[in-house]
């Protein structure tokens, strides 16, 4: 269990002001030499995590995440660039030294110890009177809602309960951050969606800045108060998750963070603020999110839950296009339409089942797909 220390009580004072962020990152670099060759896992992120914020990184793997979360920790030295913790410079401060905890995928229980014990570990390392490690474990037992389980071994419990004893033995320590890589991806999903909102729970009660690495990106959507997609080594959109859901910055966040329709085309004109993109004679879509002209290539995102499907043409100023359905799949909330534009691209559209299961189109039907102005974005191309 780590811990800094702060050299003098000014600098206490100043690294607790409110203002004071938890984390800083600035102009990060991580280089390692591979077959003679020097790559770039990491490439000069600079971030920003305020004091109690629940805040993911979140990438396919290789993307850099982990690296850029193990450099907080001190696990990783950067090899440019520098890590801040509520104000302090700590990029050459080894890990027992830093006020934050890490708790990985695999929970690391002692096996022969029971729930208690294994909670009480650290505190006892740190020589911690025992009315006081008593008190602090049971609280946390508590927050974590294990009380009555003191007794149990690692053995006896279920994949959720580990969990929350490796949550407990790391929060009990009072860290002023918590670094959690990907801490669910060994349960199921029923149990993994359950541990969601019990994980944003847990940091609300306890108000401590959480740092959660994550490929999934509905996780990462369920508990975070903001969102920085990595791609690459690079942080490619950093933003709430309504903002990076609703508005993504690249084709690649539109593609990653759920399902998403990509159009490509040029503008046709500008028409009350929106850019115009024709895909066939009577097909139009319009869009906003920059500032186009006539003849600019750009890309169009949708998603899919945004797109009406109707066999019948539809009124009103809005994108409007004509396809063939190709693919009709019912996944009981709602059935899921493929369907291929003349053009050659492909637009899934989501229904949901409100009164019925009955689908509004079968496969080989016409259709035409429309939605309002404001749910297709320019991203560019």
């Amino acid at each position: 269990m780590t811990e800094i220390q702060v050299g003098t009580e000014a600098a206490d004072a100043a690294s607790r002001s409110p203002q004071t962020p938890a984390i800083e990152l600035d102009e990060v670099v991580k280089e390692y030499v591979s077959h003679g060759e020097v790559v770039q896992a990491v490439k000069g992120v600079t971030l920003t995590i305020a004091e109690g914020e629940f805040f993911s990184l979140l990438g396919p793997s290789g993307c850099g995440k982990t690296t850029t979360m193990r450099m907080i920790a001190g696990f990783e030295d950067p090899s440019r660039g520098n890590v801040r913790l509520h104000g302090q410079d700590v990029t050459n401060v080894p890990p027992n030294r830093r006020d934050v905890n890490m708790v990985f995928q695999s929970y690391a229980l002692f096996p022969h110890m029971n729930v208690w014990e294994n909670v009480a570990f650290g505190l006892r390392r740190k020589k911690v009177a025992e009315a006081e490690i008593k008190r602090r474990v049971g609280e946390i037992l508590e927050i974590v809602d294990l009380t009555g389980r003191e007794k149990r071994r690692p053995r006896e419990m279920s994949g959720g309960q580990q969990q929350r004893v490796a949550l407990a033995r790391a929060l009990v320590n009072n860290p002023r951050a918590l670094l959690l890589d990907e801490p669910l991806g060994a349960l199921d999903l029923k149990l993994r969606q359950a541990m969601q909102i019990e994980l944003k729970r847990i940091q609300r009660e306890v108000g401590i800045t959480f740092v959660y690495v994550t490929h999934d990106q509905s996780e990462a959507l369920t508990m975070s108060d903001r969102i920085a997609v990595m791609n690459d080594g690079m942080v490619e959109q950093l933003g709430t998750p309504r903002e990076i859901y609703e508005r993504p910055a690249t084709a690649f966040v539109a593609g990653f963070i759920g399902t998403s329709n990509l159009l490509s085309g040029t503008v046709d004109c500008l028409r009350s603020g929106f850019a115009v993109l024709r895909l066939g004679d009577e097909d139009q879509v319009l869009a906003e999110g920059g500032s186009f002209s006539a003849g600019e290539p750009i890309a169009i995102t949708v998603r899919p839950e945004k797109i009406g499907i109707s066999t019948e043409e539809p009124t009103g100023d809005l994108s409007i296009v004509r396809g063939i359905v190709s693919e009709v799949v019912y996944l009981g909330l709602y059935n899921s339409y493929t369907v291929s534009l003349a053009q050659g691209a492909e637009v899934t559209v989501f229904q949901q089942n409100a009164l019925d299961s009955t689908s509004t189109a079968e496969r080989g039907d016409a259709v035409w797909l429309s939605w309002r102005p404001q749910h297709s974005y320019a991203i560019g191309s």
